[in-house]
């Protein structure tokens, strides 16, 4: 983070003296072209552009990398949950058809109960 801000302050001092050197030149009496200093300008100006691209560049990558990263954890959580969504609604419906059957199985085993009982009843009274 500092490196950053000494970067851009750096940047900003550097486009600050060029902006000043080439006022100077325009305020200078006459017809006083300096082509050398003017490419030199020209070309400080490049290597700033250059620099700041590259830089751009690298941070837009770092960025990239770090949300990939990032949908890389979230897409495995949801894939995880999902299984697990997947196995409780398993688990649910196994739940079910065991209370269902249970439940029959108890009905079955009352209804033959009564009828033994209804039997006995049966028998004894035509006697």
């Amino acid at each position: 983070m500092a490196a950053e801000q000494a970067r851009r302050r750096l940047h900003e001092e550097i486009e600050r003296v060029r902006s000043g050197v080439e006022e100077m030149l325009a305020e200078q009496p006459g017809d006083h072209d300096h082509p050398e200093l003017r490419r030199e300008l020209d070309a400080i100006r490049d290597e700033i552009h250059r620099e700041t691209r590259r830089y751009v560049k690298k941070r837009i990558g770092k960025a990239e990398k770090r949300i990939d990263k990032r949908i890389g954890k979230l897409t495995t959580q949801t894939e995880q949950l999902e299984n697990r969504i997947d196995r409780v609604e398993q688990d649910r419906q196994y739940a079910e058809w065991r209370l269902h059957t249970n439940t029959e199985q108890m009905l079955d085993g009352l209804l033959k109960e009564v009828r033994a009982i209804a039997d006995l009843l049966t028998r004894t009274s035509s006697r």
